[in-house]
């Protein structure tokens, strides 16, 4: 079916372009047209030609900005698709952006290989079928054996899946913008091809901005691969069309044994120049990698707050190759003193709990003013047209480079989130470099000029405070660990304000508690006081929703729990002798601490099992039904939801594996997010009772508010008066507007 309206779309765009191709050759004056006949390499003005009309001029700008703009709609799109297969950490959009930086880097070397080494009729050939081939296996949709069938290192796994989904696509169509920017400098008279880049940017900052607003909360994911199919037949179409028709013009106005006599006398580059230009792009790329971590692992991990950092990157690129010229290095020179050093100062842990929208303000704000000072320079050290290819190709290295670092390599070598300590530090070195080779600037390098070593001691200043708020995060940590999930600690404190009774043994005044940090938010917490060393604490109190819930269900058989995230294994304190627990964790990290630091999987007097792997992935594989008792879904990392755990479909799973009077227990406490209309409305959607527990108490014994849904059968909950009696009953008809499926899910409306 879907090769059959591929090919109605190839039919549909190809009869536009038959209509297209002689308003093309209108606009242009051919060498065989010469008034005086003579062939165009014996002419003295024989790589000139007539400027073109302004169609021409205007196909080249609607190709450009439609490649850019399928180029980087793709990316949210298949992203939000394979999300649910790896946890719905914000790791896996970090993976995605290696993938696509690195694909840009090397459809940038195509684009300057071909153009450096065939002649213009042999460029356009090549590149025109390549586009139309890669319409014969147009499918972005994943196939289901993509999926991961354990815990093992995702990182790989989601590289390849993008390689095999949009890697042809995505390798031409970024490869297409170059190409065309070449040729356009080339081919018409008095072109400006760096234009083209803004025009190109801001296509791509299009896609960006429109997908969370205007696609992603109305349209399924399966339509969104639809419809971008479509577009992208188009396209391609459209820049064939160009490729050929552009090229040939070069051909015949060049000639083939005059091809290297056209090409002008290139000034060689020096190597200390082409190294700063990769500095520079690969420091912006870095900090977008950082920003978004940042960002997204204490909120969610969502299309919205990934684009925005995004969106920032493109438009700073957009201003600063745009011809007014928007960047001026002595105003932003200003605002990257204030930028670095606020982001430098809120990256302290005692800034740890910043409101969402002052911390999404202020990062992003001073992203964007380093962002501004990257292009910007790379725009003011750009090269002459002649370089344009080798000149993106440096700038794509410096990318995929930092995002490499970003995302692969500094999970690896930190324990802690440093990478955006190390990309402020490398902005602010990258600072002094650029004004001590300018000669233009009042910093410019130079013995005898005091301001330049007074910038150099700003900077050093920076990089001493940055290293100080890094030491600052493993002070008074027992164990800081990361992997691809996030990055984990281990804290010993003690409680403050404690008060012992006269009579109390002195074995038993112990004030001490160890607790888990997953971000900035506490993932468990244990009294090290043996004689409280088994109590429940943080969200999961006698009188809190999973409390509640685990009371209600005992009778005088054993229980059989199942709980969806680990934490330390608190829940497991509920366990009676002749109980079952199965805990479905996706983050081997958390059971090497929950079973090295922590003692409540030990101490439980009930039969505990560990199945690693994601939870909903590892439910849809056990057969046959495990038939819980109690069915506990609390799988955040930080205040990041994974939303694939909140669908329809996920809670029409967890209900075929409870049995029929069995309970479900969601933790939707969150700063950030209103989670319970969610959860109210795939309640009303199947049909279940949904009620809801807020357990407000003071954090002094160790446990903390929090908020529980526990969903049941109607049949099951009348019997069960304790749990109707500990919360409020949700409406039974909640708004359809809120459900969520694997087709389809949105934050715009669950935003606090």
């Amino acid at each position: 079916m879907v090769t059959i309206i591929q090919a109605f779309f190839l039919r549909v765009v190809a009869i536009r372009f038959r209509r297209l191709t002689p308003l093309w050759h209108s606009t242009h004056v051919t060498a065989k047209s010469s008034p005086t006949g003579s062939s165009p390499a014996a002419s003295s003005d024989s790589s000139t030609v007539a400027a073109p009309g302004p169609q021409a001029k205007l196909l080249f700008g609607i190709a450009i900005f439609a490649s850019a703009f399928c180029l980087f709609q793709v990316e949210p799109i298949i992203a939000k698709m394979i999300l649910p297969w790896f946890g719905g950490v914000a790791a896996v959009w970090a993976v995605c952006l290696v993938f696509f930086q690195t694909t840009l880097l090397l459809g940038y070397l195509y684009a300057h290989v071909l153009t450096r080494r065939f002649s213009p009729r042999a460029q356009g050939r090549i590149h025109a079928t390549l586009l139309i081939a890669s319409l014969i296996a147009l499918r972005i949709v994943p196939h289901e054996s993509w999926r991961p069938a354990g815990p093992e290192h995702p990182a790989l796994r989601i590289l390849f899946l993008l390689a095999a989904t949009v890697g042809i696509p995505f390798f031409l169509l970024s490869a297409t913008s170059p190409l065309l920017q070449a040729w356009y400098a080339k081919t018409l008279s008095g072109a400006r091809p760096y234009r083209l880049y803004a025009v190109s940017n801001a296509g791509s900052m299009l896609a960006l901005v429109t997908y969370p607003v205007a696609i992603e909360p109305w349209i399924s994911t399966s339509h969104q691969a639809f419809g971008w199919s479509a577009a992208y037949v188009g396209t391609v179409l459209l820049c064939a069309a160009i490729a050929l028709t552009s090229r040939e013009r070069e051909a015949a106005a060049t000639g083939p044994a005059n091809i290297a006599s056209a090409e002008p006398a290139k000034a060689r580059v020096p190597a200390t120049l082409q190294l700063l230009w990769l500095a520079l792009a690969a420091c912006s790329s870095a900090l977008l990698l950082a920003v978004t971590n940042h960002i997204a692992q204490n909120i969610a991990s969502v299309p919205f707050l990934w684009l925005l950092p995004l969106s920032l990157y493109l438009l700073s690129f957009i201003l600063c190759f745009d011809a007014r010229g928007w960047y001026r290095p002595g105003l932003f020179l200003r605002l990257l003193g204030i930028a670095i050093g606020g982001m430098a100062y809120a990256l302290a842990p005692s800034f740890a709990g910043l409101p969402w929208k002052v911390m999404i303000v202020l990062f992003c704000a001073g992203f964007f003013v380093c962002c501004m000072f990257c292009h910007g320079e790379l725009e003011r050290l750009k090269p002459a047209p002649e370089r344009l290819t080798n000149f993106y190709l440096l700038v794509a290295l410096g990318g995929a480079t930092g995002a490499v670092f970003a995302a692969l390599v500094a999970p690896e070598i930190f324990s802690g989130y440093y990478e955006l300590h190390v990309g402020l530090g490398l902005c602010a070195i990258l600072v002094f470099v650029v004004h001590y080779r300018d000669p233009g600037s009042p910093f410019n390098g130079g013995r005898r000029n005091p301001a330049c070593w007074v910038l150099a001691g700003l900077v050093a200043a920076v990089l001493i405070s940055l290293f100080v708020t890094a030491r600052e995060q493993a002070v008074d940590t027992r164990l800081m660990a990361r992997n691809f999930y996030g990055v984990l600690r281990v804290i010993d404190e003690r409680e403050p304000n404690v008060v012992f009774r006269g009579d109390q043994p002195q074995w038993d005044r112990d004030p001490r508690f160890r607790k888990l940090m997953n971000g900035t938010i506490d993932h468990g917490l244990q009294f090290l006081n043996p004689a409280r060393s088994r109590e429940p604490t943080t969200y999961y109190g006698r009188n809190s929703g999973v409390g509640v819930a685990l009371r209600a269900a005992r009778e005088e058989r054993a229980l059989h729990v199942g709980a969806i995230g680990l934490g330390i294994g608190t829940v497991a304190t509920y366990g009676r002798a002749g109980d079952s627990y199965t805990f479905y964790e996706i983050n081997p990290l958390v059971l090497k601490v929950a079973e090295q630091e922590f003692t409540f999987l030990r101490d439980s007097a009930a039969n505990v099992k560990i199945v690693l792997g994601d939870g909903r992935l590892s439910l849809e594989r056990e057969q046959p039904p495990q038939r819980f008792d109690v069915l506990i879904v609390d799988a955040f990392s930080g205040d990041s939801i994974p939303v694939h755990l909140l669908t329809r479909e996920a809670f029409q799973l967890y209900f075929g594996h409870l049995k029929p009077d069995g309970v479900l227990a969601v933790h939707v406490s969150n700063q950030y997010l209103n989670l319970e209309p969610v959860v109210a409305a795939a309640a009303s959607r199947l049909g279940k009772e949904a009620v809801i527990v807020n357990h407000e108490v003071g954090a002094s014994q160790g446990v903390y508010p929090s908020t529980w849904i526990l969903l049941g059968s109607r049949e099951g909950f009348l019997g069960r008066r304790e749990i109707e009696n500990a919360g409020e009953i949700l409406p039974a008809k909640a708004p359809m507007t809120e459900l969520w499926t694997d087709d389809y899910s949105s934050l715009w409306r669950v935003l606090k």
